[in-house]
């Protein structure tokens, strides 16, 4: 299928009117009717058909399912059924209990999965199935904080007050994270949205910090002020593993926007063992000298890693017309930074899902600071009752910091140069009833120089059709 035939299915698509996401439901559902005694069930089933003009064949684990956003091993065009493009397929519990004042307990468990397949959604284990294998004979592996965890949403329990606000303890989805999601056009959908698909800004820099094992999260609105604070416990001594969020914001007529600060201690970004990598962790011991061997390992749970200390500052802005036109538009700005970190992770380290660090791991990547920049912009138009129109640009800026002979350098010979990368998407949604969503919409991504390094095509088309029910 040529890029041309896709523009014309998708035109042909939004002709029928389908398309937008929301964002994931709240703690209590809308509907009560699956609510008994404070405990209410909940869950939201997303699936679609999906073609890329480049992609790897897509995976049963990755929690998108395909490379709608342009990867480097993007060698094939498939079609298939993609889970969770809007949103997240998830079923989740949720309570809230009165126990004194204004005062309510609270908690909250969700489980992600992928109904194209029926497993549990696991992006390590997407990228520990590539593990040795050539480029061209991998299926899609992305980085994410869902790891086949049995509640990898979220898992809090807590207490919560109208009038004070919310504390939640447990693995919690991070304060940024939420900005993302209420601030993106897209709603941080994964097929339509660059920041919703990659979780590299809701994760102020690495995804797997989208959400926060080990965490307290806080956030209030009084009146037109929001503030929120999260800490995360790195069950060590030191700063290992810690971080914290700072959110302050405000409403006003129609106006709302949220300023955020993130600092991370010892993100990790993991990828694929290369097949010499694989071989020295499953060849006979013990080899010769030049040749090393590291016995004790396992490919389907080791993975490469970069860890790195980041910090993040973003602000964020929407705008709703109200009763004068059904118009919302949307910006967002985002800085990271990445260093060295300043406790260095070890091979074998454990991480999330139980996955461990490969012997090929590194703390000394950015002996340069690597900054990336985040931009975003979009709109949504309810073009007549329950059918919206949303349209989103998205872009990411990364400055050299490649040392050595390719220090400064702007092309593809290093990932370390500086590159960009870009993404324009539309999307309809026709909302047929208020469980019931028919969506169809395409995004286009590219990218350029060093954040082109080593890919095999450099954009791609992902065009979607599908339904999504919620309850």
């Amino acid at each position: 299928m040529t890029p041309i035939r896709a523009c014309f299915i998708t035109a042909a698509l939004l002709a029928a009117g389908v398309a937008h996401a929301q964002t994931a439901p709240a703690t209590k559902t809308e509907d009560s009717s699956l609510t008994w005694k404070g405990i209410t069930l909940y869950g939201i089933v997303d699936l679609g058909l999906q073609y890329d003009t480049h992609s790897a064949p897509f995976s049963d684990y990755f929690p998108p399912g395909s490379a709608s956003l342009v990867q480097k091993n993007d060698y094939d065009s498939p079609t298939g059924l993609t889970p969770s493009n809007l949103s997240q397929s998830r079923i989740g519990i949720s309570g809230n209990e009165p126990i004194w004042g204004d005062w309510a307990g609270i908690f909250r468990f969700e489980t992600f999965f992928n109904p194209q397949s029926g497993d549990l959604a696991d992006g390590l284990k997407s990228v520990a199935l590539n593990n040795g294998k050539a480029v061209t004979a991998q299926n899609v592996g992305v980085d994410t904080s869902i790891a086949g965890q049995l509640f990898s949403g979220v898992a809090v329990i807590g207490l919560s007050s109208p009038t004070v606000g919310s504390f939640t303890f447990g693995r919690n989805v991070t304060l940024v994270a939420d900005g993302i999601s209420k601030y993106d056009p897209m709603g941080a959908a994964q097929a339509f949205s660059v920041i919703g698909f990659s979780g590299t800004a809701a994760g102020g820099g690495d995804t797997e910090d989208r959400r926060l094992d080990q965490s307290v999260k806080y956030f209030a609105k009084y009146d037109w002020l929001h503030l929120g604070a999260l800490y995360q416990f790195g069950s060590s001594s030191g700063s290992t593993n810690t971080g914290y969020q700072l959110q302050v914001g405000f409403d006003y007529a129609g106006f709302s926007a949220d300023a955020y600060y993130f600092k991370k201690y010892d993100a990790i970004s993991i990828s694929s063992l290369s097949a010499a990598q694989a071989g020295q962790l499953t060849g006979s011991c013990p080899k010769a000298p030049a040749d090393p061997c590291f016995p004790g390992y396992t490919l389907g749970n080791t993975l490469n890693a970069t860890v790195s200390d980041n910090e993040t500052y973003m602000v964020t802005a929407l705008y709703d017309f109200g009763a004068a036109m059904p118009l919302k538009l949307y910006a967002g700005y985002e800085h990271i930074a990445f260093n060295n970190p300043s406790n260095p992770l070890s091979p074998g380290t454990l991480i999330i899902g139980g996955y461990v660090l490969s012997p090929f791991t590194t703390n000394t990547a950015y002996d340069n600071q690597k900054t990336l920049e985040v931009w975003w912009a979009g709109l949504k138009y309810t073009i007549v009752p329950d059918f919206d129109l949303v349209l989103a640009y998205y872009a990411y800026n990364q400055n050299s910091f490649a040392t050595g002979a390719n220090a400064g350098c702007s092309s593809t010979v290093s990932s370390g140069c500086s590159g960009t990368e870009a993404a324009a998407s539309i999307l309809f949604d026709y909302r047929m009833s208020k469980r019931f969503d028919l969506y169809a919409g395409s995004m286009w991504s590219g990218v350029q120089d060093g954040l082109a390094n080593g890919y095999l095509n450099k954009d791609n088309i992902a065009t979607t059709v599908g339904v999504r029910f919620k309850f």
